[in-house]
């Protein structure tokens, strides 16, 4: 742009300058108006200029302007002819941040174009500037960057790189690309010089507008520049200049402060094109890689000798070694990533083993290298060190593990191949025979050597034999599959060749060096009795890639025959070998492309071997040899009725169940399970299924419920609670058939209670049983017979019987405790109350007419239960009888207890006397809550044996009934006594609250919040009320808080009343209604003088009524001192601590309830104060 100029004035126009002329020795020229401002201020301009390399770029012809005024950001073309390219608005903004721009060129999209970045507050926008073939220019918006800092410069360092400056005075390095800040800058001691005083035009009198000035605050435009990657601050003292240090002094700022990792760190992302602000590194990325590398092997080589210096010399060997483990690593990772493995294995291995720890951590890094197959091509001498130390070490397993992931021309082979031998590492072994020397038998031959004794002489192998037997059978899989072992593919023209000698090598008639009493294939015989059924999987896995290769079915077939020949002919395999032999021959012959050719005779010899009637060993075993073999497809070998009959006659159920199900014959399949018995309990599980899934006939179906009824009484005996449920499920309407057909009273008894008994847990729903009430009844009969101490337990969770039938079943097997409970539930209760009076008599008679017994005499405690039971009935049913009923029942039971005590005289009193008064004690405590003692003493005392002058035998009973007497007038007295004291204090309390004097807690009403004493204009009432709170009697009457009461107004607390809301208002409403409440707020006038409707001066009323303020106030003294009852409390302590409940008559008198707290001399009630209340 020569002799072009661009000005922003005083007054903020926009002026372009041009043909500059001398006019009377004084440089002028022309110019031109561009944006004038009175349509906008424009603060900051930007052209867009360029570099000598770009001056021939395409958009420099329209000499781009970029204005930033105080609403938005304009970008105009001067040349050929004034255009505006785009508008772009800011949006919402702080008003005192400062507009900014900054033009740079960047690479994008496969060329050069200039972008523009502008902001104004938090978020820089950036727009790519681009012209098309048509030649006119195209603005398009890239992503924008979000700060948390509000902006006062913008600078472009490079294309990649911006530098921020914020409100705050620090700079920010930002990545442009990734938005990542990269540094942060404290520049506050620079004191950089603001244009404020140019904003706001303090020069010219301040003729711009407050949105302007209020900019120049942070406005420092003239202040800031940048210039060939440099940014110069003008300062109120000086100039400083800021820059991005080069790559290389990054570095060595680093190494200056002695960070060695971080400075690698840095230099590998500078390596990789990673880093961030990179200055200084040019060409392509050949190049620069070569020049950080070197960079690096030159701090490697400072980094190695550093760890050997920094070593402690003196300490323990662990500090040592834990020293170099936190630096060798570093050299190795490095030297690997750099693909320096001439470096690691001569100049930095030659430094470490200096120091024999840092060699050996050394050996240890490269571990995970190698097994991760990241470092392939070990120096000799370096795999030597690396194999000797572990084996100083003990690393037996973790050099087995090495040696498979090396390059085998790095090995010494007979070497390893000696120390693989001696230590066990067969898996290194294989591979280095295999690697090293393309020999795949040789290491067969080892391993068979080890196994192959034990096996013979019917040892048991060892651990290690174990291990090395799998092995075996791996690495023959994995020849036979052309797979390397242990990791890796065999080289494919080498495939076909292993798999012929691995094939050739097993089918040996005999070994190398075979004795004369070996036997023939010793090689197969061998992995047969190891493992038969793996050694047949590999050989199946083998046989499915035999496809058209005439030679492999060539070595299939001559490999069954040898299997044949092998376990046939000898004897010395067990059932489940042979049946897994035939077993993998019937699944090869199933195949649609079977090629293998095998006698059916042979079959028909397994058949007979595995059903042979004379050995019952290995039963299961045979028989589950014999299922997998027809389930593979072996069934074709085979006939089938002779199948069937030989598995019948050798009890293999299973068989049959196998047989049965393929010919749809169900029905026969029932007697399978119930021959079994291992398995006899799954069959009703199978019934069920049978008759449920759907897919099977209704013939099938039939046969099969036919067949289970036929056998209905084995499957009762097996399980009555599965048979029931079977039954109800599927045929509960042929139940009664299901009775008749069980001849057998005690199982017809078990199915019954299975059945009907809703405790043993059928999952059937009882009401779509629809039961007849003579089966129910038919099942209490079998239960008063097999199981009469359940009959009670038994009727009460049983439904669907008849009373008047039952009672005359229970009646029949004299179960007299049945016949009672029936009795009762029919209504009879003096019926039922006679039979087990009578048997409580039987029983006292019987301990009457004993001779010598002991306290825990059987009998008496028979006495002692129906006296228990007999006492229930009657508490159970005094509920429901008037006085003289219950007279009825209690008296008879009460003679009965006293009759045996009149028999013995008091000079020979009977053994059983004093539990005899005890169990009557008890009777009367009972009776004691239904019939009154005025009633009990005159019956006593009416008795002609009692009143002829006999009463001392019946003193325990009369001064029990005093004691009883003078407790409960106590417990009376001392109950009304705490009731009146509680109601004393409460309404002491309660008076001293409402007569309380009042105190307000403000001087404002809490409604119209402005002070009594400052409203004078009417003639308004003050009300406080308990609560502290007060009120303009105008506000309340505004916000409805009055009550009309007997032609009176109550008022009632604003805040307080809202807060219970209107259910708790309605309530205090209804109880003022009720009268039983007094008013208790204040009154006063303005002039503090009690008005004319003040409650003080009214007359009272003849009722005593509290307002809702007193109400409030008296529920929170409940609230205050609402606890538990004390009424409730004594009451609990006349409740039992044992099984027994208490007795008060029992007085003085032995038994259960002679330790009674309340019998204590001592005892007394434990009261406790009442709560304290503030004043």
């Amino acid at each position: 742009m020569k002799r072009l100029a661009l000005v922003n004035d005083f007054k903020l126009n926009m002026k372009k300058s041009g043909k500059l002329m001398r006019v009377m020795g004084v440089r002028t020229c022309e110019s031109r108006c561009l944006f004038s401002g009175s349509k906008g201020e424009v603060c900051c301009i930007e052209p867009l200029h360029s570099k000598p390399d770009l001056k021939d770029h395409p958009i420099t012809q329209f000499s781009l302007l970029a204005m930033a005024s105080l609403t938005k950001i304009l970008v105009i073309g001067l040349k050929p002819s004034l255009k505006v390219w785009m508008t772009f608005p800011y949006g919402r903004m702080d008003p005192s941040s400062v507009p900014l721009l900054a033009w740079h060129f960047v690479a994008a999209h496969n060329s050069v174009n200039p972008m523009l970045a502008f902001c104004r507050g938090d978020v820089v926008h950036f727009l790519l500037v681009k012209r098309d073939e048509s030649g006119a220019i195209h603005v398009t918006k890239q992503k924008h960057l979000h700060l948390y800092y509000d902006l006062i410069n913008f600078t472009w360092m490079n294309s990649r790189t911006v530098v921020l400056l914020d409100s705050a005075e620090k700079l920010h390095v930002i990545d442009r690309q990734t938005q990542e800040e990269l540094e942060t800058v404290e520049i506050s001691e620079v004191q950089l010089v603001y244009n404020s005083s140019h904003f706001k035009s303090l020069a010219t009198g301040g003729n711009v507008s407050q949105a302007l000035a209020l900019v120049g605050e942070k406005a420092c435009y003239q202040s800031i520049s940048s210039y060939g990657g440099q940014i110069f601050y003008l300062g109120t003292k000086s100039v400083y200049v800021m820059m991005l240090r080069s790559w290389r002094e990054r570095v060595d700022h680093l190494l200056k402060q002695d960070c060695l990792t971080e400075a690698l760190a840095l230099a590998w992302s500078f390596h990789e094109g990673k880093a961030k602000a990179v200055v200084g590194l040019s060409g392509d990325a050949s190049k620069r890689k070569a020049v950080v590398a070197d960079r690096m092997v030159e701090i490697l080589f400072h980094y190695t000798d550093r760890a050997l210096k920094k070593c402690p010399d003196q300490g323990k060997i662990q500090v040592m070694e834990q020293h170099f483990q936190d630096m060798v690593p570093v050299i190795v990772d490095y030297c690997l990533l750099l693909q320096r493995k001439d470096l690691l294995f001569s100049q930095m291995y030659d430094k470490l083993s200096e120091n024999s720890v840092a060699k050996g951590v050394f050996l240890e890094c490269l571990e995970p290298y190698i097994l991760s197959d990241k470092l392939v091509g070990i120096t000799p001498q370096v795999m030597k060190d690396l194999l000797i130390h572990f084996q100083d070490k003990k690393l037996m397993e973790n050099v087995e593990a090495l040696i498979v992931h090396m390059d085998i021309t790095s090995l010494d082979i007979q070497q390893v191949v000696l120390m693989c031998w001696e230590n066990h590492l067969y898996d290194a072994m294989i591979y280095v025979y295999n690697r090293g020397m393309n020999e795949f038998i040789s290491p067969m031959e080892k391993l068979f050597k080890v196994i192959a004794p034990s096996l013979n002489a019917g040892k048991t192998l060892t651990d290690e034999q174990v291990v090395m037997g799998n092995k075996l059978l791996v690495y023959i899989s994995c020849c036979l599959a052309g797979r390397a072992y242990p990791l890796g593919d065999i080289p494919e023209d080498l495939v076909p060749l292993v798999k012929n000698q691995v094939f050739e090598f097993l089918i040996r008639l005999h070994s190398a060096e075979a004795s004369p009493e070996e036997e023939i294939y010793p090689y197969v015989r061998t992995l047969l009795h190891f493992d038969t059924r793996e050694f047949l999987n590999v050989l199946a896995l083998t046989f499915e890639d035999f496809k058209n290769d005439k030679q492999a079915v060539e070595y299939q077939q001559r490999i069954v025959d040898i299997l044949l020949k092998v376990m046939v002919e000898n004897s010395d395999f067990t059932p489940s070998q042979v049946g897994c032999l035939f077993t993998f021959l019937a699944r090869q012959l199933a195949k649609p492309d079977n090629t293998l050719f095998v006698n059916r005779t042979l079959f028909d010899q397994v058949l007979e071997f595995l059903c042979s009637p004379d050995d019952d060993s290995r039963h299961s075993e045979r028989q589950q040899v014999l299922l997998e073999l027809l389930q593979a497809g072996g069934i074709v070998q085979f006939e089938e009725s002779r199948l069937i009959r030989m598995a019948e006659k050798a009890e293999f159920y299973q068989i049959c169940e196998f047989m049965y199900e393929r010919e749809h014959q169900y029905d026969k399949i029932i007697d399978c399970y119930l021959r079994d018995p291992l398995r006899e309990e799954e069959v009703f599980n199978y019934i069920h299924n049978i008759l449920s899934i759907p897919g099977h006939s209704a013939e099938e179906k039939q046969s099969v419920w036919q067949k289970a009824m036929d056998h209905i009484e084995e499957l009762v005996s097996l399980k009555p609670c599965k048979a029931a449920e079977l039954v109800a499920t599927h045929f509960s309407e042929q139940i009664e058939t299901v009775i008749n057909k069980l001849e057998n009273q005690v199982l017809l008894f078990k199915f019954l209670r299975s059945l009907l008994d809703p405790r043993e847990g059928i999952h059937v729903n009882q009401e779509l049983l629809q039961i007849s009430p003579c089966i129910t009844e038919q099942f209490i009969e079998l239960l008063c017979q097999f199981s009469p101490t359940q009959v009670i337990e038994t009727l009460q969770v049983l439904e669907g019987y008849r009373l008047e039938e039952t009672i005359q079943i229970t009646q029949k097997y004299q179960l007299h405790e049945v016949t009672a409970y029936l009795l009762e539930k029919k209504g009879d209760v003096h019926g039922a109350f006679s039979i087990m009076l009578k048997r409580l008599q039987s029983k006292l008679q019987e301990i009457t007419h004993q001779g010598e017994t002991t306290r825990e005499d059987p009998s008496l405690k028979d006495v002692e239960e129906t006296m228990v039971e007999t006492i229930a009935l009657c508490q159970r049913n005094s509920h429901n009888l008037n006085q003289q009923q219950r007279e009825a029942l209690w008296f008879p039971l009460l003679e009965a207890m006293m009759a045996p005590q009149k028999l013995s005289s008091s000079a020979t009193p009977h053994l059983h006397s004093e539990a005899l008064k005890s169990l009557t004690m008890q009777v009367l405590n009972s009776m004691a809550a239904f019939i009154a003692l005025p009633s009990i003493l005159q019956r006593i005392l009416q008795d002609p044996v009692y009143g002829k002058g006999k009463l001392g035998e019946i003193q325990g009973l009369i001064l029990g009934m005093l004691d009883t007497f003078n407790y409960e007038q106590t417990l009376l007295e001392t109950t009304t006594s705490l009731l009146n004291q509680d109601l004393h204090w409460s309404l002491c309390n309660l008076r001293a609250s409402i007569t309380k004097g009042l105190n307000p807690k403000q001087d404002y009403c809490s409604i119209c919040l402005q002070q009594y004493k400052r409203r004078q204009e009417t003639a308004d009432e003050i009300i406080v009320f308990s609560c502290g709170h007060l009120y303009h009697s105008f506000c309340l009457q505004n916000k409805e808080c009055t009550i009309e009461i007997e032609g009176q107004t109550r008022w009632t607390c604003y805040k307080c009343s809202s807060s219970y809301k209107a259910g708790k208002l309605s309530e205090n409403s209804s109880e003022v209604k009720k009268g039983r409440i007094t008013p208790s707020q204040v009154k006063m006038s303005p002039s503090c003088h009690p008005s004319k409707g003040d409650p003080a001066v009214k007359k009272a009323t003849s009722e005593p009524v509290l307002d809702p303020q007193q109400i409030q106030a008296f529920d929170r003294l409940c609230r205050l001192y609402r606890g538990s009852s004390r009424l409730a409390l004594l009451t609990e302590l006349s409740q039992s601590r044992g099984s027994e409940s208490y007795r008060p008559f029992s007085g003085s008198q032995s038994g259960p309830a002679s330790h009674s707290i309340f019998q204590n001399e001592n005892f007394q009630l434990q009261l406790i104060p009442p709560p304290v209340t503030e004043d």
